[in-house]
């Protein structure tokens, strides 16, 4: 049968048309690192078109407000998940350092008057707590989850018995200022946040902290074949996590105005969706604490443009449900993986 040559001359000027398979791969390798910052700036349009006070100063302020304390606890687990490894201790973490804060402060419990001294309560703490889980990942050999898994109950059954299952009410003024009161239009705990994040940003781009860490996540038995110290590397970023969580805790104090042992919950899940969804890798070694910052903007901008909406919370978390898997299916290299476990 012959076949005419218009159809197979169109047939070969499509395809000479269409991108090959090869040009889509390098094309996605370089969209890649910035889909979240794209993702991002697509949402606030379009919450901007279908709202009209989604665009508006005040609007803006409620958003970092809102992204405050995710960005501090978030930023911890995306060192952890640098190193391949998981971190389900923050709720617990966070628990325990917000019910001791709120129990050396002004109070109506306790007779403490420490102030803001009470910060390095809450970052030893959280820093301690962190270090534990760090040596009974390292020391004993127990996988990161299920040894920070068990913090994380010993932190909320701690956080329990110091307070009787009975909240602590905060009334010093000058904790309660991290989230009321502003400086440049901004409440301090932005302020505070923003600092942290500078600060995880040094650690990662300009210390053996950060190097290292990219390199254990990247391949933990060649890491150490050449030559960085892994166990001591693994105990010092869980602590760091740790003391991150511990100024979450705070945070979340100072804004609640109160001390309790479910001051934390839910933060887990939001805290490891906005560190996937802004493309910081499962896997390890992959990723960066600014790209944190813009998956804590994702998950902050569709919490308030679905509330503008007026979405119920249940669907809310639903759709965040979804985002995490969908950010994990895209990031996810699965041509490379014989074994799915």
């Amino acid at each position: 049968m012959l076949q005419n040559p218009s159809s197979s001359e169109s047939i070969s000027a499509r395809r000479a048309f269409l991108p090959s398979r090869r040009q889509l791969q390098q094309l996605g390798r370089r969209i890649g690192p910035w889909a979240p910052l794209i993702v991002l700036i697509v949402l606030c349009i379009y919450f901007g078109q279908i709202n009209a006070r989604f665009l508006t100063t005040p609007n803006f302020i409620r958003l970092a407000r809102s992204a405050s304390i995710p960005m501090v606890i978030a930023l911890g687990t995306t060192y952890v998940i640098l190193l391949g490894s998981s971190d389900l201790s923050l709720e617990g973490v966070m628990a325990l350092c917000a019910v001791l804060v709120s129990l050396v402060v002004l109070n109506d419990r306790t007779d403490y008057r420490w102030g803001f001294f009470s910060l390095f309560v809450a970052l030893g703490a959280g820093a301690f707590m962190g270090f534990l889980n760090g040596m009974i990942h390292v020391r004993l050999r127990i996988p990161s989850f299920m040894a920070t898994l068990g913090m994380n109950f010993v932190g909320v059954g701690v956080a329990t018995v110091l307070i009787g299952g009975v909240a602590v009410r905060i009334n010093d003024q000058n904790i309660r200022a991290l989230a009321l009161e502003r400086y440049y239009d901004l409440p301090y705990s932005v302020w505070v946040a923003l600092g942290a994040l500078l600060i995880a940003y040094v650690i990662q781009r300009f210390t053996k902290i950060g190097r290292y860490a990219y390199a254990i996540g990247g391949g933990e038995d060649l890491a150490a074949l050449s030559g960085v110290p892994v166990s001591r590397y693994k105990v010092i970023i869980f602590t760091l996590a740790g003391a991150l969580y511990g100024l979450g805790g705070m945070l979340a104090a100072a804004q609640l105005g109160q001390g309790n042992a479910l001051i934390s919950q839910g933060r887990q899940f939001s805290a490891i969706t906005a560190v996937v969804v802004g493309g910081t890798a499962l896997s390890g070694g992959m990723g960066s604490v600014m790209n944190t910052l813009v998956g804590v903007l994702i998950v902050a901008v569709l919490d308030n443009g679905m509330v503008l909406q007026g979405i119920p919370p249940l669907w809310q978390q639903a759709v965040q449900g979804l985002l995490i898997l969908a950010a994990v299916g895209i990031s996810l290299n699965r041509s490379q993986l014989k074994i799915i476990k």
